[in-house]
């Protein structure tokens, strides 16, 4: 997933999304954007993108989905479990999630994207 170009996980009806992408354009970055919920990353992608946030699979998840309380996630501790979750139902990956030069960041605020830039 180390790559020269700079891709983003957009859904361009997310505000923060949104943000994030024009704040990349006003950094001189078009990135390349790939919508997730048409086109959802595999487990191993998102598996990559949580460990270069250093973050556990539940925090890029979003726990407000009703697809989140419907397959139970709140009672899984099994990371991969969690990972194949958010693969299979890409709506429960957090957005928008920038990957520039081996490097993620999760635009929440948008600002946070800037620190891999």
């Amino acid at each position: 997933m180390a790559t020269e170009k700079t891709v983003i996980w957009h859904n361009p009806r997310c505000s923060k999304s949104r943000q994030t992408l024009e704040l990349l354009r006003e950094n001189g970055i078009e990135p390349e954007i790939v919508e997730y919920l048409k086109t959802p990353p595999s487990a191993a992608e998102i598996a990559t993108v949580i460990k270069q946030l250093n973050i556990e699979p539940r925090g890029l998840m979003r726990t407000g989905e009703s697809v989140y309380k419907e397959l139970g996630l709140a009672n899984v501790g099994d990371g991969k479990s969690l990972i194949a979750a958010m693969a299979n139902n890409p709506v429960l990956i957090e957005r928008p999630v920038v990957l520039h030069k081996g490097k993620s960041a999760l635009g929440r605020p948008p600002e946070d994207v800037l620190k891999i830039l």
